[in-house]
């Protein structure tokens, strides 16, 4: 771990976290991160040492022009501070590529850094292709091993999933060893439209991310940008009607599988995400 700056004490901190690749469908996780960094004017206060950790044939570094002058940039997962948000405590935002070797040599770096720091939660962020139907909105997945954060909600639940994991998955089980709290959100996003970006996946992360940590965040961008996405996937699907007919097949699968109550719940939450949102008067 390259320490870039001391940062000093934190405020009782989360860490979320989000990474290119296998875990980011439409790069909607990572671009959740991007997104926080800039409403709340994080900057990088750590980052990995790229050498030994990522294939640089796979993932190869940029060369780019900063103020006259030529420089490599080179891949690597980088950790960055926001003191300034509506949570009330720090954040971390770790944001970074999947890395090519040494997945559990990275996932213990990673957790060392961020536990010195006094982390009491991880979230992390990510995105899978699914059956769902771009015009509903985007389900998100919540999941936990973590007996305190499954106790008396409804909305969290053990993940049932078995299968190949990207790093993610090795990132939550070490934190899990280590007995750091840790909750994974992931979005389904539409395989018939699952190129990047998909701000529509963005913004369902984002919206469980107020949710988890009861705030409000800016999304006007991100929300315009999911608008303009549906109008777009919208045309396509018009334009090719065995497209047409395989999202009205999604869509007619989804609401008989969505129970009454469960639209209920959906409707109290966001009525609630709502009036949040009018008495800060944030976002769009």
């Amino acid at each position: 771990m390259i320490e870039l700056q001391e940062i000093g004490e934190l405020r009782d901190p989360i860490v979320i976290a989000a990474f290119e690749g296998w875990n980011d469908a439409g790069e909607c996780a990572s671009a959740v991160v991007k997104h926080l960094a800039e409403v709340w004017d994080a900057e990088v206060v750590a980052a990995i040492d790229p050498e030994d950790f990522y294939d640089f044939q796979v993932n190869r570094p940029q060369v780019a022009n900063v103020d006259g002058r030529r420089i490599v940039r080179w891949p690597t997962t980088r950790i960055l501070l926001a003191r300034n948000t509506p949570v009330g405590r720090d954040v971390l935002l770790v944001l970074g590529i999947e890395p090519s070797v040494r997945w559990r040599t990275f996932a213990n770096d990673l957790l060392s850094y961020i536990l010195d720091q006094g982390t009491q939660l991880l979230i992390v962020l990510g995105g899978l292709l699914a059956d769902v139907p771009h015009t509903r909105p985007i389900p998100v997945g919540l999941t936990s091993e973590d007996e305190g954060l499954l106790e008396g909600n409804d909305d969290v639940e053990r993940s049932s999933y078995e299968g190949p994991t990207g790093i993610v998955g090795v990132l939550s089980d070490e934190a899990r060893q280590q007995h750091l709290p840790t909750l994974s959100c992931w979005a389904a996003v539409p395989h018939y439209a699952g190129g990047a970006p998909s701000p529509k996946a963005s913004l369902a992360l984002l919206g469980q991310l107020e949710e988890i940590l009861d705030c409000v965040v800016d999304d006007a961008a991100i929300s315009e940008a999911a608008q303009a996405w549906e109008h777009g996937v919208d045309e396509l699907a018009d334009s090719d009607e065995e497209v047409a007919d395989y999202v009205r097949q999604l869509e007619e699968a989804q609401d008989t599988a969505d129970l009454p109550e469960a639209s209920g719940d959906a409707i109290a939450r966001e009525f609630e995400r709502y009036l949040r949102r009018r008495d800060d008067g944030a976002g769009g």
